[in-house]
């Protein structure tokens, strides 16, 4: 690691251009997904002082005017002048984009950022940014500012150039605030929890880093909404995290760190009682949902040494096959960071690794470190559960195997499963058609009545269907009403899945607003997570938002989908108007219902996407599994079923 760090360490690739022209091509959308964005590019300079070990606390601060901070207790950054650019090194990092000290790897092992587009983007399109900088006793400024120059609007432009303030310090580090412009993104408003998340998930990633998250726009107490994320057991910490509303075959997880070829890991992993994996990579504390070569590694490595091991402890004889990695992955949690430099990121949403060189160094790593700590006479006992796990696994796998292979057989007959049960539309586009699910035969006949019969199919639900996070597959297979929506669909199931295949482009929920109704809504979501989750991240799976009431008083019409809906209405409305409540789907007749729910140009419909996956899957993990308790609280603590208007008129 350099022992300096000065703007010459700063190499520039690229001069700002067409951000503000084009801001989807750097940040992806000028949704609520853009604005956290730039805020993450703030906030992965911070950390990637931390993990370079150069800071231990991070600071972000939603501030009451809407703008948001970042402050760290790095090293600073630069202050001197650019040798090429002859502007100061703070500066340099705001106006010129891909450049920083990560393309310089003396200064940075590695780094984070999405894209890597960095600070400058978030400059760009912001109404302002003000930075602060902490060092050798000194406290330096700047401020940026968008404005029109010839009638055009340009962003990021220097107020004045870096000056020093005359203030002595003995702290050190930045600190950026900056205000997204209302002018580029659709909301300007950060949000709370989805802010939480991230920094929650690279607290843990980051072993005992101390990050703070402040609220200024809620006041509580004498103070503001806080809170404070620090994990001494790092990813271990994150693993049984995830796993609290699970049992757990041993106490502790297992922990695995190392280096090689320039390549750092660490690997975390417990299996619990569940029949799906859950495996969680990041590459320089980036989410890799997608996985790639470093995840191919692990569980190339993964299979072998259980495989070994099995044969060393006498579980599997010398005529038995191996088992499957999947047989062993059943049940596991993992959490696999990886740190590295010249990252190649694949896919749209660039989450997917593609360096080979990870794949050979993981695969290596796990496959020494992994065979040294089963090797511990005092690491048996969680080997061989491990074992015992996988060999239940595989005996399921086989009569699944079985039971798809019956599955395939009766629907290649006249589609057995759908006849009489699924009423399809007559389009022969996948993309066009959309699959309504429905609750009961009542409102499954009301919706077949309203639907436009060219694109949208209805299929109703006749009970629920079972509760797939405490079912193996055998066991969803044999469920009729599961049966049925499979075959609907199209795609299989599981490793089976294909996207290509999806008869539906949009697969809507639509239940009634009511305690079975939610639950329904959550059954079905369950098994699309646990067994279809690329329908779900595709972004094919929707939930249909019938109103709540009916408000009316002459000629006049209007629907209500939550109680402060109605409140504006009965006032809009006055005297004399008459409300209805609508219990059921089945309560609307025809006409109400394709105006309000199933018309493209009326309808409000919930996309439901996975943000965070460690997130997603813990949730999952409380609401629908066995722990009563912690389920519990967290209804009491969390549950809104009202609050539908924000996505009213929306597909979002």
């Amino acid at each position: 690691m350099a022992e300096t760090y000065s703007a010459g360490n700063i190499r520039v690739l690229e001069g700002l251009d067409a951000v503000r022209l084009r801001p989807g091509m750097y940040i992806g959308t000028t949704g609520v997904k853009g604005l956290h964005h730039i805020l993450w590019e703030i906030v992965d300079n911070a950390i990637d002082e931390v993990s370079n070990g150069f800071a231990t606390s991070v600071l972000v601060t939603i501030h009451r005017d809407g703008s948001a901070s970042v402050e760290d207790d790095g090293r600073g950054i630069p202050v001197d002048i650019h040798p090429q650019l002859g502007v100061s090194g703070v500066e340099v990092v705001f106006t010129q984009l891909h450049a920083g000290g990560k393309f310089d790897t003396s200064n940075y092992a590695h780094s984070g950022g999405l894209h890597g587009v960095g600070a400058s983007v978030t400059n760009a399109l912001s109404e302002w940014l003000r930075v602060e900088v902490r060092r050798d006793g000194k406290v330096y400024r700047m401020e940026f500012e968008s404005k029109e120059v010839n009638g055009e609007v340009k962003g990021g432009l220097p107020k004045y150039h870096l000056i020093e303030t005359g203030e002595t310090t003995d702290r050190h580090g930045s600190t950026v605030r900056f205000m997204p412009d209302k002018r580029i993104f659709e909301t300007v408003v950060f949000q709370f929890d989805v802010i939480s998340r991230r920094l929650k998930e690279l607290a843990f990633l980051n072993k005992g880093v101390r990050i703070k998250l402040v609220d200024e726009r809620v006041a509580v107490g004498d103070g503001y909404r806080s809170l404070e994320y620090c994990y001494d057991g790092g990813i271990i910490d994150f693993v049984k995290y995830i796993n609290e509303a699970r049992s757990t075959l041993y106490d502790e997880p297992v922990m695995i760190k190392g280096a090689r070829d320039g390549i750092s890991m660490e690997l975390a992993f417990q299996h619990t009682d569940a029949y799906t994996e859950n495996l969680f990579s990041y590459v320089n504390n980036i989410p890799t949902t997608e996985g790639g070569t470093h995840e191919t590694g692990f569980k190339a490595a993964y299979t072998k040494v259980m495989n070994d091991f099995a044969r060393r402890v006498g579980m599997l004889k010398e005529k038995d096959q191996n088992l499957l990695g999947d047989d062993y992955r059943e049940g596991l949690t993992a959490v696999l960071s990886v740190q590295m430099t010249n990252v190649q990121f694949e896919g749209q949403t660039k989450t997917k690794l593609g360096n080979p060189a990870a794949r050979v160094a993981i695969d290596g790593l796990v496959s020494q470190l992994l065979s040294e700590y089963f090797a511990l006479p005092e690491n048996e006992n969680v080997g061989e559960a491990i074992l015992k796990k996988g060999m239940l696994a595989a005996k399921v796998r086989e009569a699944a195997r079985k039971e798809k292979e019956i599955t395939r057989a009766k629907n290649a007959i006249d589609n057995f499963n759908l006849v009489g049960k699924l009423t399809p539309c007559t389009g022969k586009k996948p993309e066009n058609n959309e699959l309504f699910i429905v609750e009961g035969d009542s409102a499954g006949g009301t919706c077949k009545q309203a639907r436009a019969r060219s694109y949208q199919a209805v299929l109703p639900l006749r009970g629920k269907p079972l509760n797939a996070e405490k079912k193996r597959i055998d066991q969803v297979l044999a469920n009729e009403e599961i049966r049925t929506l499979i075959s609907a669909l199209g795609s299989g199931i599981g490793e089976d899945f294909n996207i290509d295949n999806l008869n539906y482009h949009k697969v809507v929920i639509l239940s009634d607003a009511d305690v079975d109704g939610y639950h329904i809504r959550a059954i079905l979501l369950t098994f699309f997570f646990r067994y279809m989750k690329d329908l779900i991240n595709e972004g094919k799976v929707y939930i249909g938002l019938p109103p709540l009431y009916k408000i009316e008083k002459g000629n006049q019409v209007e629907y209500a989908y939550d109680d402060a809906a109605l409140a504006e209405a009965k006032t809009r409305f006055g005297k004399g108007a008459i409300v209805q409540r609508y219990k059921g789907l089945g309560e609307m007749d025809t006409e109400q219902l394709w105006e309000t729910t199933m018309d493209p140009e009326r309808r409000a419909l919930m996309q439901v996407t996975i943000d965070d996956a460690a997130e997603a899957e813990k949730l999952v993990s409380v609401l629908m599994g066995d722990a009563v308790e912690l389920r519990r609280e967290y209804i009491i603590e969390n549950a809104d079923f009202n609050k539908v208007d924000e996505f009213k008129g929306s597909e979002k």
